[in-house]
């Protein structure tokens, strides 16, 4: 190819979406393991192990891409705090395996992980990406979030303090689950 070519990306048309299972895990460390390895995907150094993974991540909302019989990108939720008043926040991660970047699987994984959220009674759904990682960044405005900040020095990365964007995507204003502070106001 010539200089300023790039090679040519093919969607994936053919793509499955489906629940997460254990079976699967071997994949998804696999691919969570190529997203460890840029350092600009989690402050996570290791994979965890799978029964560790499983307790930290919200049972309805896992999900895997498969193409072609193989996983290539997965999406879950893990719940932003244990106090009951957040019980309907919670923290996404999607990764995608190096080879099928750029395909259109980021994209498919977070409009069913939003769907599944708010079917399993979700109104906020954030994201804490480093600055860097501006595949992630692209896809998370593609599908809704928006920026909320900056968290500077949030947290140590190989000694280095490392910054992350918040962002976020809320259940539509017009849901009739939205909930009412005006009873609240004097």
């Amino acid at each position: 190819m010539g200089q300023g070519w790039s090679a040519l990306r093919i969607i994936f048309h053919d793509m499955h979406i489906r629940t997460l299972t254990p079976a699967d895990w071997p994949q998804v460390a696999a691919i969570y393991q190529e997203g460890i390895q840029t350092g600009n995907a989690t402050f996570q150094t290791t994979i965890p192990e799978w029964q560790e993974w499983d307790a930290a991540h919200v049972q309805p909302c896992r999900l895997v891409a498969e193409h072609e019989g193989r996983v290539v990108g997965w999406a879950a939720l893990t719940p932003v705090s244990g106090r009951c008043v957040y019980a309907g926040v919670g923290e996404v991660s999607v990764y995608i395996a190096d080879t099928s970047r750029g395909r259109g699987v980021g994209i498919k994984l977070l409009e069913q992980l939003i769907a599944e959220s708010e079917a399993a009674g979700f109104w906020t759904l954030q994201a804490g990406i480093f600055p860097e990682n501006t595949g992630s960044v692209r896809l998370h405005e593609k599908a809704g979030f928006r920026l909320v900040g900056r968290r500077e020095r949030i947290g140590q990365m190989n000694g280095i303090w490392r910054d992350t964007l918040l962002f976020e995507r809320r259940k539509n204003d017009s849901d009739e689950t939205r909930i009412s502070f005006a009873h609240y106001r004097n």
